[in-house]
């Protein structure tokens, strides 16, 4: 499988191990950034990684930030990213076989190395169920998600 990995500076220092677990399990990275804790934005490198994987490019991504949250919320706004910030290996094995999350988010203030390695091993080794009651929840957000390219809730968002 090839993996795109990209993370802010605050992601920059838990970013080596990941990629380190990634290779090692056999899978090729591609590595979007950033590299160095000088200071960046994380939607950068959210959007590098999504766009990686809604490309086909890669069939999963992981973005690292401080909380995870803000890659998450980040990533989450490009068009067929299902991305979520996971700091249990539970939820970053369930999320992609109940929810087909195809990007995970890791805050590196939030957890350490040893913590981040088992959540890429579920989050990779995980494959979606393919279950109907998940098929059918699947499409349902894919439906809210082409309701929202098409401008549905245009009418919603609130006029500063």
């Amino acid at each position: 499988m090839k993996v795109t990995v990209g993370c802010d500076h605050a992601g920059f220092p838990l970013k080596a191990g990941v990629v380190d677990v990634l290779r090692q399990m056999g899978h090729a990275v591609d590595d979007v950034g950033t590299n160095s804790t000088d200071p960046v934005d994380y939607p950068d490198f959210a959007r590098a990684v999504a766009l990686g994987v809604v490309s086909g490019g890669s069939e999963r991504g992981i973005v690292l930030c401080g909380s995870g949250v803000g890659a998450s919320v980040a990533a989450t706004k490009v068009p067929g990213v299902r991305a979520a910030m996971c700091h249990d290996t539970f939820s970053a094995r369930q999320g992609v076989e109940d929810d087909d999350m195809n990007v995970l988010c890791l805050g590196a203030r939030v957890i350490g190395p040893a913590l981040a390695a088992e959540l890429v091993r579920a989050f990779v080794n995980a494959k979606f169920s393919g279950a109907e009651r998940h098929v059918r929840r699947l499409a349902k957000v894919n439906a809210i998600e082409q309701d929202a390219v098409r401008g549905v809730f245009d009418h919603a968002r609130r006029v500063p």
